[in-house]
């Protein structure tokens, strides 16, 4: 971590502010908050968390790069798997996409579901950072045909009436707040943040409310393994509540994530003991969440058989399960290079195409550390998944 570069005295500042106030919260607490808190602020606070201040966090001179940010191939292969459902639902489906980022996914998907005859009524955009919202609204309406950039909508809660369509989310869950656990004596503890006597945040363990309690209960029996002692973890017993939040009132449709993570007999391995909590900073990655608070990104890998759980409980059978590369050539990615390639003006954005496309779907790079699932309910969204299906792990 001696590696990671110093941020400026401005940002170093921000952090501050931000610390302060989270110490503020811990001394109104009664000494601690539970990690989950301490995520959240450190990440949403307005005006100061990291997704809510004005720093640049994607591409080379931000913190990290997902997958929409490298180049087009990502969202024309996702494009290829959804306009199927759009275009069965009919001309008043819609498409949210939650978190737009730097407004690159919007982009390419809007232009690629023009060419395939099924543009959405709206394209809805769930994003709760008023920066990067602007910054999406400036890309699109520069790059978009006024009538396109004229379907999109940015909102501030999930839809509230009726509707039919397509849900997406990009490496969303893992920026969730989540409870970290640990097992003292058989017993479950949650993991809270204190202040050491110099005023830095440490890690405590208080009792476990009842609701995390029997989450990790209910892990230990489908998994038919107690955890040993000292084990510790991340869980969100949430998420079956945040997947029926975000859809809205969504009626007939499917829905599509893509993230980091495991399914559960592979996250909760034996050796896996310390859990997937990490932090990013100018793309380098390291395990002190605790730095610098607002400036740097805090994530954790994603349950998929917890998100499973999640979509078949809110109504959705579940569609399919796949590593990033399984269901990007599964939807056509080797058809967009190849098209990409045809258009290329030069050698140099040949070559770059083809370096995005080993960087999407390498199993040392994005291709299977990234993995999809897909849901869906009143409409065909299996045939997305036809190529390395992987639900047999969960």
């Amino acid at each position: 971590m001696n590696d990671l570069p110093l941020p400026d005295a401005d940002a170093l500042a921000h952090s501050d502010r931000l610390a302060a106030m989270i110490r503020g919260e811990i001394a109104a607490s009664g000494g601690s908050l539970p990690f989950s808190r301490f995520m959240e602020r450190c990440l949403y606070t307005p005006g100061l968390g990291y997704y809510s201040a004005g720093a640049t966090k994607f591409g080379e001179a931000g913190d990290f790069v997902t997958a929409p940010e490298i180049g087009p191939l990502f969202a024309s292969a996702v494009s290829q798997a959804v306009a199927p459902v759009l275009q069965e639902l009919g001309p008043e489906a819609c498409f949210l996409e939650i978190g737009g980022g730097s407004g690159a996914f919007a982009e390419v998907m809007l232009k690629r579901l023009l060419q395939l005859d099924a543009m959405p009524a709206k394209y809805w955009i769930l994003e709760p950072s008023a920066d990067l919202r602007e910054r999406q609204r400036e890309r699109l309406g520069r790059r978009l045909i006024p009538p396109v950039f004229d379907c999109v909508e940015w909102l501030d809660t999930p839809p509230q009436d009726t509707w039919n369509g397509v849900v997406f989310a990009n490496e969303v869950i893992d920026a969730l707040p989540t409870p970290r656990f640990v097992l003292r004596e058989g017993e479950v503890f949650e993991e809270h943040v204190a202040l050491d006597g110099e005023g830095r945040f440490v890690a405590t363990d208080r009792p476990a409310d009842p609701l995390l309690a029997a989450a990790v209960r209910h892990v230990e029996r489908s998994r038919d393994v107690l955890f040993e002692d000292g084990y510790r973890s991340e869980l969100l017993p949430q998420l079956p509540y945040w997947v029926q939040a975000v859809i809205g009132k969504l009626d007939a449709g499917a829905l599509l994530f893509c993230d980091y993570g495991y399914p559960r007999k592979e996250y909760y391995l034996e050796q896996r003991d310390g859990g997937t909590m990490r932090a990013f900073y100018r793309h380098r990655m390291h395990n002190d969440v605790y730095r610098w608070p607002g400036l740097q990104d805090i994530t954790a890998s994603v349950d998929f058989t917890a998100l499973a759980e999640a979509g078949t409980g809110a109504g959705f059978a579940l569609a399919g399960y796949a590593t990033q590369a399984g269901f990007l050539v599964g939807n056509g990615l080797i058809d967009r290079l190849g098209e990409a390639e045809a258009r290329a003006p030069d050698e140099a954005t040949t070559l770059r195409l083809r370096n995005e496309f080993k960087k999407l779907t390498l199993p040392n790079e994005m291709g299977e550390r990234l993995q999809f699932m897909g849901f869906a309910r009143d409409c065909n969204f299996d045939a997305a998944f036809l190529s390395g299906d992987l639900t047999w792990r969960l």
